[in-house]
């Protein structure tokens, strides 16, 4: 069976969340948006390829940072409304220099960082 993107189940934004988990640990990195065509273009180069919604564009993990995306498998939850992409992280995946964007733990009702940026 060949896949289509346009199967997918999107927003009335036309997006679908991807969560990037790491291949080899399992650790979920982070979260993005896909349209039809970054998922498409995700597949086709195997570099993940995010919707960005704030600058309404595509945006190639890593283009700038080098922090590249390696995508090693793509799954679709049951209800086709949500990807998992199981990647190859380069560096930290998150913008402000952690590995994963969930750094946040809420622990007796309090925010504390359990993850501090990568030296």
């Amino acid at each position: 069976m060949i896949f289509d993107p346009a199967t997918l189940q999107y927003d009335a934004d036309g997006l679908v969340p991807v969560i990037a988990q790491d291949h080899a640990s399992g650790e979920v990195l982070m979260m993005a948006w896909m349209n039809a065509e970054a998922v498409a273009r995700t597949l086709e180069s195997g570099r993940m390829t995010y919707w960005s919604r704030s600058r309404q564009a595509f945006w190639v993990k890593g283009e700038t940072s080098g922090h590249v995306q390696k995508l090693h498998e793509m799954r679709i939850d049951c209800d086709r409304d949500c990807l998992l992409a199981r990647i190859e992280q380069t560096g930290p995946a998150c913008h402000t220099g952690r590995r994963s964007c969930f750094y946040t733990a809420i622990r007796d009702g309090g925010e504390v960082e359990i993850m501090a940026p990568v030296t």
